[in-house]
């Protein structure tokens, strides 16, 4: 196994799926859950099966040949990282309003929107 590459992390703990979709050893956080579920995942040469485990500086994290060892870096928040927290964080917001939308439609209890107009008697 070839020698694992240093991968600086801004925040500490991180959860374990979401550290394997930062650092692109998975395309998403579905499929970084996949992995760890399906036992493809080593932490400090150890299986894990826990998604939202807590890794820390100086934890080393394996998965398909490919190994990476965690450093600490408060200052350091690569824009990659920053970008695909806000572009989460906008995907999961458009899926709550889409959800909302459709129990409202689904239960078929659409309110008519009011007239705001007074009518004023002469």
């Amino acid at each position: 196994m070839s020698a694992h590459s240093i991968f600086d992390i801004c925040v500490e703990p991180i959860e374990l799926f979401k550290l394997l979709k930062i650092s692109n050893m998975a395309e998403s956080a579905g499929e970084a859950k996949n992995m760890i579920s399906e036992g493809n995942v080593l932490v400090n040469k150890k299986v894990v099966d826990q998604k939202r485990k807590k890794v820390r500086r100086g934890d080393v994290i394996e998965h398909n040949g490919k190994s990476i060892e965690l450093a600490f870096n408060p200052t350091k928040k690569p824009a990659e990282v920053i970008s695909k927290i806000a572009s989460a964080n906008v995907s999961a917001k458009k899926k709550r309003i889409a959800k909302s939308k459709a129990r409202v439609i689904a239960s078929g209890t659409i309110a008519k929107p009011l007239d705001k107009r007074k009518k004023v008697k002469t």
